[in-house]
């Protein structure tokens, strides 16, 4: 079975850093219908350049269309859902009956994933989607590694799974409380991300007072959920039948994504090839290096304990800072666009996308060629090098 790495694209870089780090697909949107309402995304024009540049580079890209829609709009919906087809996406991912079996009835014919928004839970629920015509299912992030493997052993449709980033402490996502406190509906992708926010404790006769839940000063992040990484477990989501590991993190950084697709792509290429994983530690320490909210595996070894929580703080941990991204290569200059304030003379790590860490020091041009004292970001700057260094990679400081 060829196993798929499924990484996100917010935006046109974080698809090229995927794509340079080893993903199979991304997982993309246009400027409606998704749930990622604010990553970045791509409108009408650039989302065919972006399907475009992933068939040129042999890659797939699968549309996001997973609101829970409303009536209005279903007004604009078919003329969008024609034009991803025309564009020659090459699947749709939906949440909505409705959604698709608009899709149905207009004569779609492009692959429909059935979104982790939907909830899917059990294998009856798989055969429903595969009766109505769905080539895959994107399993609900609430599931044990024995609810996943009895779905893959009675059903015959590809089964998708997230096996990393952040998670919703509301069911698959399907959460009112942003909509609640702010106007701004998680399921129409606007999510405030209220979980994340320090709570305390108020009783109704003693407006004003508040009530530490747990003593600490810091408050109580009670619904703040540790990331998800289940890159130890992935042998096991092989052998029950798992076809497609999915990252999460469309509105992450580019870098997030290249570290993070780069180390899935090595674990799963060295599972197929030689039945484990080399150096886990060292692929552990690169996903440690970039945003995270220290790791769980949630729901895959049954209900998650206290220990799945992060109750100091809903603040990501990171232990680099992002500076650049490499855009090209000419002799001993590497051309890359600056993320953030490089010093001529400091040491920076630059991360290839095989993974090989090179150590460089900062000998650093402007585009026309005269030395800089340091950098400012979003500009493009030539650093000079002898060390081999690939396009795509990905240039940070340790902190």
């Amino acid at each position: 079975m060829k196993y798929e790495l499924l990484s996100p694209a917010g935006n046109f870089e974080k698809l090229v850093s995927a794509v340079s780090f080893g993903c199979d697909a991304v997982y993309l949107s246009g400027q409606d219908f998704s749930l990622r309402a604010k990553s970045g995304n791509f409108n009408n024009d650039d989302l065919k350049k972006a399907l475009d540049f992933l068939h040129e580079n042999g890659k797939k890209g699968y549309v996001t269309v997973n609101i829970y829609a409303r009536n209005y709009d279903f007004k604009t919906l078919p003329e969008y859902l024609e034009y991803i087809e025309e564009i020659k996406a090459d699947a749709l991912i939906v949440s909505d009956p409705g959604v698709f079996k608009l899709a149905k009835d207009i004569g779609i014919s492009i692959p429909i994933h059935i979104s982790t928004q939907a909830n899917t839970t059990n294998y009856m629920s798989v055969k429903f989607w595969e009766d109505m015509g769905a080539s895959r299912v994107i399993l609900a992030r609430e599931l044990s590694k024995e609810e996943i493997a009895y779905i893959c052993k009675n059903t015959s449709l590809e089964i998708e799974v997230f096996v990393h980033g952040a998670m919703c402490i509301s069911h698959s996502g399907r959460c009112v409380l942003s909509n609640y406190m702010t106007n701004r509906d998680a399921n129409r992708g606007e999510c405030t991300h209220p979980c994340r926010w320090n709570y305390y404790l108020m009783e109704e006769t003693r407006p004003g007072e508040y009530f530490q839940i747990f003593e600490d000063e810091r408050g109580s992040y009670i619904y703040n959920s540790k990331d998800l990484c289940l890159l130890e477990h992935l042998d096991e989501l092989m052998d029950m039948g798992v076809r497609s590991f999915k990252i999460e993190g469309r509105m992450k950084s580019s870098m997030y994504v290249s570290v993070v697709t780069g180390v899935y792509r090595k674990a799963i290429d060295e599972i197929v090839k030689q039945g484990k994983i080399s150096d886990k530690q060292r692929l552990f320490d690169l996903l440690v290096s970039v945003s995270n909210r220290h790791f769980t595996t949630a729901f895959f070894n049954g209900n998650p304990d206290s220990s799945s929580m992060n109750y100091a703080t809903s603040s990501y941990v990171r232990n680099t800072d992002y500076l650049g991204i490499v855009e090209n290569i000419s002799g001993e200059d590497i051309i890359f666009q600056c993320k953030g304030k490089i010093e001529s003379g400091e040491v920076l790590s630059i991360l290839n996308t095989d993974l090989s860490e090179k150590q460089v020091y900062a000998d650093i041009f402007d585009i026309d060629g005269s030395k800089v004292d340091f950098t400012k970001p979003n500009n493009s700057y030539i650093l000079k090098t002898d060390t081999k260094i690939d396009k795509g990679a990905i240039i940070r400081r340790y902190l």
